[in-house]
């Protein structure tokens, strides 16, 4: 098992110290004219951007969502049933509202990847399953077995759930090597990793820190959310995860998003992904 070096830590350490101050300084920043600076947001973007692009710049970054058409929003959806009460006939229809929307994903328990794999044969839907569920306290030999089991059954993702006692209890190394373990059996079968943070049991300090450690540990996304703990996906949690990991790694917000109207939100505050059970009812809304 990896263990982290002196100049890891330390960049874990810089990286953490510098978000929080960021969030720190967040509450009490001040804008050119004295006033409240206000954050970036989908209603003032032109008016924030104009001047980078007037000095020069042709092509802007942001840590916001792009906002989806109508036609694309399905794309960023993981069609979700994690219930354990789940029937096969559930998951034969969940798979074909997959192929029928063009949904992202199905995200099923391991037991049933397999069932998923075959009946999606032929279409363009991967199948998504989770490692660590729902809790993440299973020892780490564990959910590298989970995963390598799913990905040998035809899994092309897999949504993690970390240590949460481990983190609250500062074990950092103890978190990134769970993550990075399990980062790198994806990583063996081509298959994606999504963390879940569980950011409802988290201070902000501490959703900081799981997100870099996810980060530094090789992961492809941060996932707010199980959808199984005392709250789900949030905007506030979305915009702060999205900060903290940067433009290049996927932030997936789940838990409790059943509207299209939410789903938008939570794109525009800089979610690449969806996790939902109502994603039918999402496109419906969306006039898809």
């Amino acid at each position: 098992m990896r263990k982290l070096d002196e100049a890891t830590i330390e960049r874990i350490i810089e990286q953490i110290t510098h978000q929080v101050l960021l969030l720190i300084q967040g509450e009490t920043e001040t804008g050119a004219d004295g006033g409240a600076a206000q954050p970036l947001s989908t209603h003032n973007y032109v008016e924030r951007v104009q001047p980078v692009v007037n000095a020069g710049a042709d092509r802007i970054a942001s840590t916001l969502g792009i906002m989806p058409t109508d036609g694309t929003m399905a794309h960023m959806i993981d069609h979700t049933v994690l219930k354990p009460d789940a029937t096969q006939d559930q998951i034969a229809q969940l798979c074909y509202e997959a192929r029928k929307y063009g949904f992202a994903s199905v995200c099923v328990n391991p037991a049933n990847v397999k069932l998923c794999t075959e009946l999606l044969q032929g279409s363009a839907v991967p199948v998504c399953t989770v490692v660590g569920f729902p809790l993440g306290a299973t020892p780490t030999e564990v959910k590298v077995f989970e995963a390598q089991q799913a990905i040998r059954e035809g899994a092309a993702e897999v949504d993690m759930v970390i240590n949460v006692g481990a983190l609250k209890s500062r074990d950092y190394e103890r978190v990134e090597r769970d993550i990075a373990s399990v980062a790198r059996a994806c990583q063996a079968g081509n298959a994606i990793l999504k963390v879940i943070i569980e950011a409802a049991l988290l201070t902000d300090e501490e959703k900081v820190i799981a997100c870099q450690l996810a980060k530094v540990a090789g992961a492809d996304f941060v996932k707010t959310s199980t959808g199984f703990g005392p709250g789900g996906a949030t905007a506030e949690d979305v915009a702060l995860m999205r900060r903290v990991v940067g433009p290049a790694m996927g932030v997936k917000a789940a838990g409790g998003i059943r509207t299209y109207e939410a789903a938008q939100k939570m794109v525009a505050a800089g979610a690449t992904r969806i996790g939902a059970s109502a994603s039918v009812k999402i496109m419906q809304e969306a006039g898809s």
